[in-house]
């Protein structure tokens, strides 16, 4: 390390992807420090992945003890209301788990003598943070800075957060209380999720989507399905093509419906909760990127190139890059993680980009989403620019063998190639552990693997990856 610099890196930002890129900067032997000015884990640890996936752990077992029909079918006797459950007790599964995880989290930076600085931290200069701690402001000097400051969810126009009635998922994954009757806004991934919690636990749902279908970033074949089993059959009430205008908090919760074209109000809703799941917006105010001629985007993503370095107004700002939420690239822990490593390769003189395309992503709902690669819509859009043709082979868990022992054979898996080279272009699951199956094809799409190759791979029998292989095997005829 030049003795000019307090350190070789410093990371603003200790969530998933600020803690990966620190634990890989060290076993490249760069002297770290990892700036946080909230709780370490970020949102992943503390309001997202990890709360939630324990929620849906639990719910899940309660829905599932509750399904005396498909417990008979495998002969087991258990009367429904024999279930009981207790909100606290599961509210508390949770947050052990977080606090764990963020314990391990942190013990792992201290272990490898990385420098944790509790504080907010902004570009001061090039080269240079300036971070307000609780003992006055800090300014120390690292060779290379990585921004990692993360996410917050978005709340539209017209909403008002109360933290109590009307909540983001942030005060969700607390699970403080189970209303009878819940509006989620939004149907994405998270809007999902927890109705899959709330309808689990007894509440009912109103769902609202502002776009003129249910589950818009997911495949529609996908989507399709998945409404039949995740919405259909549940207490949950659909509402499409709506705007959730205004909503005030109280005792009930008063929802103003719009007309998502004309935004002329079209009803009034009296709930009592509402979830706000609009999505995550970035996390990047007062960070002084001002100070090294750096503008946001209009969305308020960090602008950087294709191996995470901050553009500026006149180019590439030196020696600082940005990865996680922040870059608008994929908002996902995982990506973050990703983006983490491959910043820290790039700084160690071994340049190295990330392949979005070969991400999987996953929805824990009961059954699982996993997905990859592009869906058949932006396929078809890449085809037409492309001038290929776009193939797609279906198979169903009705017919795999590991869903029939199981008694869990609502699913379907979708691949999407080029009819001319067999190449994967992506892959959608939806079924019994689609969040595990989706990285085979996550791994083929990495490698432009071709169905042709693909089908010809052996795979164990009985178990629910030979959905896949006989996806593959349909995409070429051979089945």
């Amino acid at each position: 390390m030049s003795e000019s610099f307090d350190y070789d890196l410093v990371i603003v930002g200790a969530g998933v992807g600020g803690h990966g890129a620190a634990l890989h900067a060290v076993s490249c032997g760069l002297k770290t420090a990892i700036v946080e000015a909230g709780v370490m884990g970020g949102t992943c640890v503390n309001r997202g992945c990890i709360p939630s996936k324990a929620l849906l752990a639990a719910s899940g077992r309660v829905r599932e003890l509750r399904d005396t029909h498909h417990l008979q079918a495998l002969g087991i006797q258990l009367a429904a209301d024999a279930v009981a459950f207790e909100r606290q007790a599961i509210a508390d599964h949770a947050n052990m788990i977080v606090t764990k995880q963020r314990e391990a989290l942190t013990n792992s930076l201290k272990r490898l003598g990385i420098d944790i600085i509790e504080g907010w931290a902004r570009v001061a200069a090039v080269q240079k943070l300036a971070i307000e701690t609780s003992s006055g402001e800090k300014v120390i000097t690292a060779k290379d800075i990585i921004l990692a400051p993360g996410s917050v969810p978005f709340v539209p126009p017209g909403t008002e957060i109360d933290g109590k009635t009307v909540f983001t998922s942030d005060d969700a994954v607390r699970l403080e209380t189970l209303p009878q009757w819940i509006a989620i806004v939004g149907s994405g991934y998270i809007g999902l999720e927890f109705a899959d919690v709330y309808t689990a636990l007894g509440c009912e749902i109103t769902l609202i989507e502002a776009l003129d279908q249910l589950m818009p970033g997911f495949d529609p074949d996908i989507a399709k399905l998945a409404q039949r089993v995740l919405i259909t059959p549940r207490d949950i009430e659909t509402k499409v093509g709506v705007l959730a205008k205004r909503i005030i908090p109280g005792s009930p919760v008063v929802i103003e419906l719009a007309d998502a074209k004309t935004k002329e109000v079209v009803e009034t809703l009296e709930v009592d909760a509402c979830l706000v799941a609009t999505g995550r917006i970035p996390f990047t105010q007062k960070l002084g990127l001002e100070a090294v001629g750096v503008e946001l985007d209009r969305r308020g993503f960090i602008p950087i190139d294709d191996y995470l370095v901050v553009q500026g107004q006149s180019g590439a700002v030196p020696h600082l890059y940005a990865i996680g939420d922040a870059t608008g690239k994929m908002m996902l822990a995982h990506t973050a993680s990703a983006q983490g490593v491959a910043a820290v390769e790039t700084i160690c003189g071994r340049s190295r980009t990330v392949d979005y395309h070969s991400i999987p992503a996953a929805a824990f709902t009961h059954p699982e989403i996993g997905f990859v690669g592009l869906t058949e819509p932006a396929a078809q859009e890449k085809a037409q620019a492309e001038g290929f043709e776009v193939g797609t082979a279906k198979t169903y868990f009705k017919g795999n063998a590991k869903a029939i022992a199981e008694g869990e054979t609502e699913g379907m898996a979708k691949i999407i190639y080029r009819k001319d080279t067999g190449e994967v272009l992506g892959v959608h699951i939806f079924g019994i552990h689609a969040s595990d199956l989706i990285h085979e094809a996550a791994s083929a799409i990495a490698q432009r693997q071709s169905v042709h190759t693909l089908a010809f791979l052996v795979h164990a029998h009985p178990t629910l990856a030979e959905v896949l292989d006989e996806g593959y095997k349909r995409a070429i005829g051979a089945h």
